[in-house]
Protein backbone atom coordinates (compact mmCIF):
# COMPACT_ATOMS: atom_id res chain seq x y z
CA UNK A 1 0.00 0.00 0.00
CA UNK A 2 2.79 2.41 0.88
CA UNK A 3 4.75 2.04 -2.43
CA UNK A 4 1.58 2.79 -4.40
CA UNK A 5 1.04 6.01 -2.43
CA UNK A 6 4.66 7.02 -2.94
CA UNK A 7 4.47 6.27 -6.67
CA UNK A 8 1.26 8.28 -7.15
CA UNK A 9 2.71 11.19 -5.16
CA UNK A 10 5.83 11.14 -7.32
CA UNK A 11 3.76 11.14 -10.53
CA UNK A 12 1.66 14.04 -9.22
CA UNK A 13 4.79 16.05 -8.34
CA UNK A 14 6.29 15.38 -11.77
CA UNK A 15 3.08 16.46 -13.53
CA UNK A 16 2.97 19.68 -11.47
CA UNK A 17 6.62 20.42 -12.19
CA UNK A 18 6.16 19.94 -15.94
CA UNK A 19 3.08 22.14 -15.91
CA UNK A 20 4.84 24.85 -13.93
CA UNK A 21 7.78 25.07 -16.36
CA UNK A 22 5.50 25.77 -19.31
CA UNK A 23 5.86 22.35 -20.94
CA UNK A 24 3.04 21.39 -23.26
CA UNK A 25 2.73 18.88 -26.06
CA UNK A 26 2.72 20.19 -29.61
CA UNK A 27 -0.79 20.10 -30.85
CA UNK A 28 -2.56 21.34 -33.90
CA UNK A 29 -1.52 24.80 -35.02
CA UNK A 30 -3.69 27.64 -36.22
CA UNK A 31 -2.25 30.13 -38.67
CA UNK A 32 -3.49 33.68 -38.04
CA UNK A 33 -4.50 34.35 -41.65
CA UNK A 34 -7.77 34.04 -43.55
CA UNK A 35 -6.01 32.81 -46.70
CA UNK A 36 -2.44 31.81 -47.53
CA UNK A 37 -0.55 31.12 -50.74
CA UNK A 38 2.63 29.04 -50.65
CA UNK A 39 4.94 30.57 -53.26
CA UNK A 40 6.93 27.38 -53.83
CA UNK A 41 6.67 25.00 -56.81
CA UNK A 42 4.18 22.17 -56.42
CA UNK A 43 6.92 19.57 -56.92
CA UNK A 44 9.18 21.09 -54.25
CA UNK A 45 9.55 18.75 -51.22
CA UNK A 46 9.32 21.68 -48.79
CA UNK A 47 6.28 23.12 -50.58
CA UNK A 48 4.58 19.73 -50.51
CA UNK A 49 5.33 19.30 -46.77
CA UNK A 50 3.99 22.76 -45.94
CA UNK A 51 0.83 22.30 -48.01
CA UNK A 52 0.16 18.84 -46.57
CA UNK A 53 0.50 20.01 -42.97
CA UNK A 54 -1.57 23.14 -43.50
CA UNK A 55 -4.36 21.18 -45.24
CA UNK A 56 -4.38 18.70 -42.35
CA UNK A 57 -4.92 21.46 -39.76
CA UNK A 58 -6.76 24.19 -41.69
CA UNK A 59 -8.29 22.72 -44.85
CA UNK A 60 -9.70 25.90 -46.44
CA UNK A 61 -6.73 28.17 -45.79
CA UNK A 62 -4.63 27.62 -48.93
CA UNK A 63 -5.41 29.48 -52.14
CA UNK A 64 -3.85 29.10 -55.59
CA UNK A 65 -3.87 32.78 -56.61
CA UNK A 66 -1.37 34.94 -54.67
CA UNK A 67 -3.39 38.09 -55.42
CA UNK A 68 -6.39 36.66 -53.53
CA UNK A 69 -4.33 35.64 -50.48
CA UNK A 70 -4.10 37.63 -47.27
CA UNK A 71 -0.53 36.35 -46.91
CA UNK A 72 1.93 34.90 -49.42
CA UNK A 73 4.84 32.72 -48.30
CA UNK A 74 8.02 33.60 -50.22
CA UNK A 75 11.37 31.86 -50.13
CA UNK A 76 14.17 34.41 -49.88
CA UNK A 77 17.09 31.99 -49.91
CA UNK A 78 18.20 28.40 -49.43
CA UNK A 79 21.75 27.17 -49.05
CA UNK A 80 23.01 23.66 -48.38
CA UNK A 81 26.55 23.20 -47.15
CA UNK A 82 28.70 20.17 -46.45
CA UNK A 83 31.61 21.22 -44.25
CA UNK A 84 34.49 19.08 -43.03
CA UNK A 85 34.23 18.96 -39.25
CA UNK A 86 37.10 16.55 -38.45
CA UNK A 87 39.98 14.91 -40.28
CA UNK A 88 41.90 11.72 -39.58
CA UNK A 89 45.69 11.39 -39.30
CA UNK A 90 46.00 10.87 -43.07
CA UNK A 91 44.27 14.18 -43.84
CA UNK A 92 41.00 12.65 -45.00
CA UNK A 93 37.60 13.80 -43.82
CA UNK A 94 36.33 11.74 -40.92
CA UNK A 95 33.27 13.78 -40.04
CA UNK A 96 31.11 16.27 -41.92
CA UNK A 97 28.60 18.83 -40.80
CA UNK A 98 25.55 19.26 -43.02
CA UNK A 99 24.03 22.74 -42.83
CA UNK A 100 20.78 23.96 -44.26
CA UNK A 101 20.25 27.73 -44.20
CA UNK A 102 16.76 28.82 -45.24
CA UNK A 103 15.20 32.28 -45.22
CA UNK A 104 11.62 33.30 -45.94
CA UNK A 105 9.11 36.06 -45.42
CA UNK A 106 5.41 36.75 -45.77
CA UNK A 107 4.01 39.41 -48.05
CA UNK A 108 0.46 40.43 -48.83
CA UNK A 109 -1.21 39.96 -52.21
CA UNK A 110 0.32 43.21 -53.48
CA UNK A 111 3.88 42.32 -52.42
CA UNK A 112 4.05 44.48 -49.29
CA UNK A 113 6.09 42.68 -46.58
CA UNK A 114 4.04 41.46 -43.63
CA UNK A 115 6.93 39.96 -41.66
CA UNK A 116 10.66 40.52 -41.57
CA UNK A 117 12.91 38.00 -43.30
CA UNK A 118 13.18 34.93 -41.06
CA UNK A 119 16.23 32.68 -41.21
CA UNK A 120 16.40 29.11 -39.99
CA UNK A 121 19.72 27.28 -39.76
CA UNK A 122 19.75 23.52 -39.26
CA UNK A 123 22.86 21.40 -38.78
CA UNK A 124 23.54 17.67 -38.52
CA UNK A 125 26.76 15.76 -37.98
CA UNK A 126 27.62 12.73 -40.09
CA UNK A 127 30.69 10.52 -39.88
CA UNK A 128 32.45 9.34 -43.01
CA UNK A 129 34.35 6.16 -43.81
CA UNK A 130 35.98 5.40 -47.17
CA UNK A 131 35.11 1.72 -46.72
CA UNK A 132 31.37 2.45 -46.47
CA UNK A 133 30.82 5.04 -49.18
CA UNK A 134 27.40 3.84 -50.34
CA UNK A 135 26.02 3.49 -46.81
CA UNK A 136 27.33 6.91 -45.81
CA UNK A 137 25.84 8.52 -48.91
CA UNK A 138 22.46 7.00 -48.04
CA UNK A 139 22.81 8.20 -44.45
CA UNK A 140 23.62 11.71 -45.67
CA UNK A 141 20.56 11.71 -47.96
CA UNK A 142 18.38 10.56 -45.07
CA UNK A 143 19.74 13.41 -42.91
CA UNK A 144 18.95 15.96 -45.64
CA UNK A 145 15.36 14.64 -45.82
CA UNK A 146 15.08 14.77 -42.03
CA UNK A 147 16.32 18.35 -42.03
CA UNK A 148 13.74 19.25 -44.70
CA UNK A 149 10.91 17.86 -42.55
CA UNK A 150 12.25 19.67 -39.49
CA UNK A 151 12.45 22.87 -41.54
CA UNK A 152 8.76 22.59 -42.50
CA UNK A 153 7.81 22.18 -38.82
CA UNK A 154 9.89 25.18 -37.76
CA UNK A 155 8.45 27.35 -40.55
CA UNK A 156 4.90 26.52 -39.45
CA UNK A 157 5.73 27.32 -35.82
CA UNK A 158 7.13 30.69 -36.88
CA UNK A 159 4.13 31.43 -39.10
CA UNK A 160 1.84 30.63 -36.19
CA UNK A 161 3.69 33.11 -33.97
CA UNK A 162 3.05 35.91 -36.55
CA UNK A 163 5.69 38.48 -35.79
CA UNK A 164 4.67 41.58 -37.70
CA UNK A 165 6.96 44.24 -39.05
CA UNK A 166 7.36 47.23 -36.76
CA UNK A 167 5.37 50.25 -37.94
CA UNK A 168 7.38 52.69 -40.06
CA UNK A 169 8.95 55.54 -38.14
CA UNK A 170 7.71 58.88 -39.34
CA UNK A 171 10.24 61.66 -39.38
CA UNK A 172 9.24 64.91 -37.78
CA UNK A 173 9.70 68.15 -39.71
CA UNK A 174 11.53 70.79 -37.71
Amino acid sequence: MRPALLRSSLILCLALALGACGFKLRGAFTLPYQSLHIGLPANSPLGADLRRQIRANQPGLLVDDPKKAEAVFQQVGEKRERIIAAMNAEGRAREYQLRLRYSFRLVDGKGTPLTPVNEIILAREVTYDDNQVLAKNQEEEFLWQSMQQDLAQQILRRLTARQALPPPVEEEDN
